[in-house]
């Protein structure tokens, strides 16, 4: 009895802790590294590159304004991942898809139900998420 109590216990202790740790600074750098040459620094959609692109970078910062004043979670993940992939990129998306492998995490998404995606896109995410324009 006492070691199922004490497993039963384990288990509350670590449902306890958020499933989903995200690296805002990590995201930062992940997006100035990959993102900022095309999408510029504020994510404006305004960077360096934008001007040679045949289409325009999105404005990064207005995800959730366009979107009905959500984050669009699930979209952002695809379109990151290569699951949606974007054709101005020439394949899917990004076109350093290799950076952004790592060990599987689970978003959940507005619907509720959780999408698996990498720790790096996961720290990408928060950081997006806090570009957010009001």
């Amino acid at each position: 009895m006492r070691v199922v109590q004490g497993i039963f216990g384990l288990v509350l202790a670590v449902a306890a802790v958020p499933a989903l740790a995200q690296d805002v600074k990590e995201g930062a750098e992940l997006y100035r590294v990959h993102c900022a040459t095309c999408h510029g620094i504020e994510g404006s959609g305004q960077g360096p590159m934008a001007g040679v692109l045949v289409i325009q970078p999105s404005d990064l910062s207005a995800l959730a304004a366009k979107n009905g004043g959500s984050f669009p979670t699930e979209r952002v993940i695809k379109r990151i991942d290569g699951r949606d992939p974007l054709v101005s990129h020439g394949s899917p998306m990004p076109v350093y898809g290799f950076f952004f492998e790592g060990q599987g995490k689970a978003v959940k998404t507005a619907s509720g139900q959780p999408i698996m995606t990498s720790e790096p896109i996961v720290d990408l995410l928060a950081y997006l998420q806090s570009l957010q324009s009001e």
